[in-house]
């Protein structure tokens, strides 16, 4: 879709949140709270979450790190002026709510906020039960403060700084304390907090199935121990059984690249999805941090973009 930059609005340091309205004035399609666009800029393609009420059609907003160790993106973005047109794509939504949550949980790290901020705006809307848990480094790093002051937020948020020393950090064993059946949590933020939190759930007893986690960019998960972490395999099309050479320190996609087939990506960091591939045969090195654990478990499918192979050869359904 065709958009405009209408608005460029700081809300904390290093932190914007951008307005982005269709190019002809028309409503904008509908999203649910969790949903992310791609946004295309200066020849990046990168993946942000929609950070305002999901009701709201005629602009969607987006907030954005200008991240010191980026890979371009998010300098581009910051680059960025009031009336410029972008290219971005539908809302996806990997990270939706429960909506038989009898309470919810919202613990997010940094920028991890944006998801959550709908989430929070959802929730407020609909008088369902939440806590929101809000770690920033310092108070100047906290974006949406004002909001989340307003009533029906406010008693509802907490915030943690790492400025105010230990005793001020989040007590994860104690909020995530007491799970049951009807209560969900969702986490993000660095791959780090993410981790913590999930390790604090699992020692508390949680489902599985009720923590949600989104990772919005981090290190890919460890390799196989047991296998040579770069070393050469194959992958076969099941379509036309053309077996393709995957070399060391050449990703999957890149290796069908240059044999001429394209498959879709974005991060290419194996966060966000998009190139999610069904296996029929053999055995991954899942490398995402896209998948879930069952999910990894059941070996049939991955993500190209990142992910390897513990055997000589995977058949993959292409």
């Amino acid at each position: 879709m065709k958009v405009t930059l209408l608005r460029k609005i700081p809300v904390a340091t290093d932190i914007c949140v951008f307005e982005l309205a269709s190019a002809d004035g028309a409503p904008l399609p509908a999203f649910e709270a969790g949903a992310h666009i791609d946004v295309h800029v200066d020849g990046f393609v990168r993946q942000y979450s929609l950070c305002n009420h999901p009701s709201d059609a005629l602009a969607y907003r987006i907030g954005v790190l200008r991240d010191a160790a980026s890979r371009g993106g998010s300098v581009a973005m910051h680059a960025l002026e009031a009336g410029t047109s972008l290219e971005i794509s539908t809302p996806k939504n990997h990270f939706p709510l429960d909506d038989q949550a009898t309470h919810t949980i919202l613990l997010a790290g940094g920028i991890g906020i944006t998801p959550l901020m709908a989430m929070a705006e959802q929730l407020r809307e609909q008088g369902r039960t939440f806590e929101l848990h809000y770690c920033t480094r310092d108070p100047q790093r906290a974006a949406f403060r004002e909001r989340l002051a307003v009533a029906g937020f406010a008693e509802h948020t907490h915030f943690y700084f790492d400025s105010e020393g230990t005793d001020a950090r989040i007590d994860l064993a104690r909020v995530l304390r007491a799970p049951h059946d009807g209560k969900h949590a969702y986490v993000c933020g660095p791959a780090g907090f993410i981790d913590a939190v999930l390790s604090a759930a699992a020692s508390a007893g949680w489902p599985a199935q009720n923590v949600h986690r989104e990772y919005f960019g981090a290190a890919q998960q460890p390799a196989n121990p047991d296998a040579d972490v770069n070393g050469p395999f194959q992958v076969t099309l099941a379509s036309c059984q053309r077996v393709i050479d995957v070399p060391a320190g050449t990703s999957i996609v890149q290796a069908l690249r240059a044999g001429g087939v394209e498959v879709p990506v974005s991060c290419e960091q194996g966060v966000c999805g998009t190139c999610i591939t069904r296996v029929l045969s053999g055995e991954p090195d899942h490398r995402d941090l896209y998948l879930t654990d069952e999910e990894r478990a059941a070996n049939d499918q991955l993500l190209p973009c990142c992910s390897r192979s513990r055997t000589p050869m995977l058949v993959l359904d292409l």
